[in-house]
């Protein structure tokens, strides 16, 4: 059995998501969420696929990926982590959090260590600002961060 180059199974896979959703009303966004949802990310290979698919530019649907921040150009790690940098959480010391986190995992946002465990990214609410600082743990919301609450996180994501 042979197998297929990479970017023919990715264009194959890409187009199995396409026939699924391309039927809707303004299909782009929910195309991409599939392709990141088979994929772990949204490959550069896909966007030529998506534009032809739609009859829409490459550069448009770069565009939308690259403006969303939900949306990656490569694989993430293990775990997601994204803290939130809104207003109500920068007031309630995010800064901080930010900076010890960064620090204690040694990446900043939109990078993943290099043991592959967790992908740091930045989110702009997570609807918790009565809780805030806030972050989102692998799409689990966690409120009121705080030095045990980052022990925590470091200790799930490097398990």
């Amino acid at each position: 059995m042979t197998m297929q180059p990479a970017s023919t199974e990715i264009a194959a896979r890409t187009a199995a998501v396409i026939a699924g959703l391309r039927g809707l009303e303004g299909p782009l966004l929910p195309i991409l969420h599939g392709i990141q949802d088979e994929f772990g990310f949204v490959p550069p290979e896909a966007l030529p696929v998506i534009a032809d698919a739609l009859n829409i530019s490459k550069a448009e649907v770069h565009g939308v990926v690259t403006f969303y921040h939900d949306y990656r150009n490569h694989p993430a790690g293990r775990h997601v982590l994204k803290l939130c940098q809104a207003e109500a959480c920068q007031a309630m010391g995010s800064d901080a959090i930010t900076a010890q986190i960064k620090q204690r995992l040694g990446i900043g946002f939109h990078e993943t260590a290099k043991d592959g465990s967790v992908t740091l990214e930045p989110v702009y609410c997570l609807g918790l600002c009565a809780c805030a600082p806030a972050a989102m743990l692998d799409g689990d919301v966690i409120g009121r961060l705080d030095a045990d609450a980052l022990d925590d996180i470091v200790q799930a994501v490097r398990a």
